[in-house]
């Protein structure tokens, strides 16, 4: 019988380091093209996947399935932690491009492997173009809704109107 992502979460709460090896063999590959998407540095993927996955042992104990998956928590972290290394990239001076370059990477990680490009990629490819394009936007590239607005040349009200039908939709696909 396999064992849930929120099961191996509770047991990474006890202490259980294969509970934990478990769940980083399972989620890795999910989140790693999420943060190289973001990132493109294979040097700051690399580091921001450390990160993602520590930071998951030590707030185990906050995890809640009543209000999240597994799969949705560790993604929504490893999102936000690439943002921020993004931001302070930027902040530095480092002017990361966004857009679809990709570092290369040797394959040979479980994370590093595409397996199938997550469900992520399948879900946002079936968005009609603005939605999806605002949600890129938002989501890959860390921008808010005016940085959005701005690069889109669209109304305020429009983009935000896309990003609520986008992740309604997503709910819906991903239920």
């Amino acid at each position: 019988m396999a064992t849930g992502g929120a099961d191996l979460i509770r047991e990474m709460a006890r202490g259980d380091h294969d509970a934990f090896a478990r769940f980083y063999d399972r989620y890795a590959p999910l989140v790693y093209p999420l943060i190289r998407r973001i990132l493109h540095d294979s040097g700051d993927v690399a580091a921001c996947l450390h990160d993602v996955f520590w930071q998951s042992w030590q707030q185990a104990k906050a995890f809640d399935p009543a209000r999240d998956t597994a799969e949705a928590w560790l993604v929504n972290r490893a999102r936000d932690l690439a943002i921020e290394r993004m931001r302070a990239a930027r902040r530095r001076g480092a002017g990361l491009p966004f857009g679809n370059g990709r570092a290369r990477v040797s394959g040979e990680e479980p994370a590093e492997r595409p397996l199938d490009r997550s469900v992520l990629s399948r879900v946002f490819e079936r968005l009609p173009d603005p939605q999806r394009q605002a949600l890129e936007l938002a989501y890959y590239g860390g921008l808010t809704q005016t940085e959005i607005t701005a690069r889109l040349k669209q109304p305020l009200g429009s983009v935000k109107t896309r990003l609520r039908l986008s992740l309604d939709r997503v709910r819906e696909m991903v239920k």
